[in-house]
């Protein structure tokens, strides 16, 4: 049985406080004792990334962690195992370099924890760069690993998420521009050669906040169509390619956040509309595996013919491909959103607890928001946790406002398809 948030965010709290306040002196000796018997090191060479708990984060740090590998940095990454496929999706690090902590189990986690300590060591990590924004597990683990220089996000003056002195480079964490230029400031915190107090007084342009595109083999790119023309003939729809267009519709949205889901009913109207305006095209619902009786629900509450419930039809390594046979999709806020900009695809994003403007995807992306007062009420400084129960502002975003915005983005692949053929 899988540890279930809440749990974990109370482990974090109850016994990470207590052991960031024990460890943080015996982590300072060490780093006092190792600046005098030896020298102070140079650039990073061997830089390690911490991010566990956020699939679509190992999307949003590729642009600093592509700065740091120009820079001549061997990158590693340390992540959840259940999330181990995001890193997949680009390749920016080696297999060989991702090490994972099982976290479906407390004795896992544990043993996992374990044996990256001893792995980092082996692997001579001089650099590492906690990417969570106030975790005192990811805290713990930077701290103990063994690196000499330790870069994070730091609370300074900010009450509360106190995780100690674990860190040689300080950041400020800024809330009030994108996630991926926090990635960007801790890259320049890591490779300044003169101490910032707060890191990073620098300006990182929009033009440095690039996202890479997936690679697509063309066989596996073949197997995805092949398998939406035979759901399609099954469903007794008949689907060409290059006649047809795709739609998908990503109704779900993780359990770590709830309140991200714009209501099924409001899934199922807004195909009702897609297939009275575009009868021709594909509707294509998607999800996981485990999340095929939630997609069935908004198929048949929708009841039109040319909607399949693709869930669990392509693993997470066939979702690129996927991508690029489409021509738009919406979804929740959740990682679809982040996953289709490593390709061409053209997204609609429903934001309530979160804002676009720190958790936008970097993609052909066009963000819905109510903006209301309360929004957003989740971030880093509450762990990601929120009181509410009522999600007025994903109910706030209407039916005729998504499709409005989906015709948008149709129209304007169909202009960039017919630039490309002349």
């Amino acid at each position: 049985m899988s540890i279930s948030v809440n749990t974990m965010r109370a482990i974090d709290h109850w016994v990470g406080v207590p052991l960031c306040a024990a460890v943080s002196p015996i982590v300072a000796l060490i780093d006092g004792i190792k600046n005098i018997v030896f020298r102070p090191s140079g650039q990073p060479k061997k830089l390690l990334f911490i991010e566990l708990s956020e699939m679509g984060s190992a999307i949003l740090v590729d642009p600093a962690m592509r700065n740091a590998q120009a820079r001549g940095a061997e990158l590693f990454f340390l992540i959840f195992k259940s999330n181990r496929a995001s890193l997949t999706l680009l390749n920016t690090v080696k297999p060989e370099n991702i090490f994972t902590i099982d976290s479906s189990s407390l004795g896992g986690l544990i043993k996992d924890t374990v044996r990256f300590l001893m792995v980092a060591r082996k692997h001579r990590i001089d650099t590492v760069i906690d990417l969570e924004l106030f975790s005192r597990f990811t805290a713990l683990l930077t701290g103990l690993c063994g690196a000499r220089r330790r870069v994070g996000y730091h609370i300074f003056h900010g009450e509360g998420l106190w995780r100690g002195f674990m860190l040689t480079r300080k950041v400020h964490y800024n809330p009030h521009i994108h996630i991926t230029k926090n990635f960007l400031s801790l890259i320049h915190a890591a490779f300044a050669t003169e101490i910032e107090v707060p890191f990073s007084k620098i300006h990182i342009a929009d033009s440095e906040v690039r996202l890479a595109q997936a690679i697509i083999e063309p066989t596996v790119l073949q197997k995805v169509r092949e398998r939406i023309e035979k759901l399609s003939l099954e469903a007794g729809l008949t689907f060409t390619q290059g006649k047809q267009r795709i739609i998908l519709v990503n109704p779900n949205a993780s359990d770590l956040l709830v309140q991200r889901r714009w209501a099924q009913q409001r899934f199922s109207e807004l195909i009702i509309e897609l297939s009275q305006r575009y009868p021709s095209d594909l509707i294509l619902i998607t999800g996981s595996p485990a999340e095929f009786d939630y997609v069935e629900k908004v198929r048949c509450v929708a009841n039109v013919n040319n909607a399949l419930n693709f869930a669990g039809q392509v693993s997470f390594a066939e979702l690129p491909p996927l991508y690029t046979l489409s021509d738009v999709m919406v979804t929740n806020d959740s990682g679809p959103g982040h996953f289709s900009a490593v390709t061409p695809l053209r997204t609609v994003v429903l934001f309530g607890p979160e804002t676009p403007a720190l958790y936008g995807s970097v993609g052909k992306s066009i963000a819905i928001t109510a903006n209301l007062a309360c929004s957003p009420c989740v971030s880093a400084a509450n762990h990601r946790k929120t009181p509410c129960h009522d999600n007025i502002c994903m109910q706030a975003i209407s039916v005729t406002q998504v499709l409005e915005k989906m015709v948008q983005q149709l129209n304007e692949a169909d202009q960039e398809k017919a630039r490309t053929v002349s």
